[in-house]
């Protein structure tokens, strides 16, 4: 995989696919979630399904900030995770007969996703490339 420039430059990782791949299907499975019928699963107490929204976007734009290399590039990720919380919340009501557009969900995906990107300003921003260094083969002398 050649390295990507700009704005959705990955940090150094040894392993930039692995990490790109599981970020990719965090929000693929995110997507999948959002349109398919759970009406089979136990119901939520009252307002959870908010903290499931919340956690599932602080998720995917605390892992973005752990892969993207500059500022501006983990903006941009969390401006679109927004547009994508927003724009499934509209999927749900447009596409699905199961679920329902909430506003309220939006809100939690969106503050979910702006509880993700203040992780860009603290020490855990390299926490995953820590990670990745350690796991890297040492070179025989």
């Amino acid at each position: 995989m050649a390295p990507v420039s700009g704005v959705f430059a990955l940090k150094p990782f040894h392993r930039p696919r692995l990490w790109w791949g599981l970020w990719l299907l965090a929000v693929t499975g995110v997507v999948v979630l959002s349109l398919v019928n759970l009406s089979g699963l136990p119901p939520v107490p009252e307002g959870g399904d908010k903290v499931e929204h919340f956690l599932a976007y602080t998720l995917l734009s605390a892992s973005a900030m752990q892969l993207f290399a500059t500022r501006r590039g983990c903006v941009v990720v969390a401006a679109l995770l927004i547009a994508l919380g927003v724009g499934l919340e509209f999927a749900q009501g447009a596409l699905t007969a199961t679920r329902m557009a909430d506003p309220r969900d939006a809100l939690a995906n969106t503050l979910g996703v702006l509880a993700g990107l203040s992780t860009l300003f603290t020490p855990l921003r390299d926490m995953l490339l820590a990670f990745d260094t350690r796991l890297r083969p040492r070179r025989a002398s």
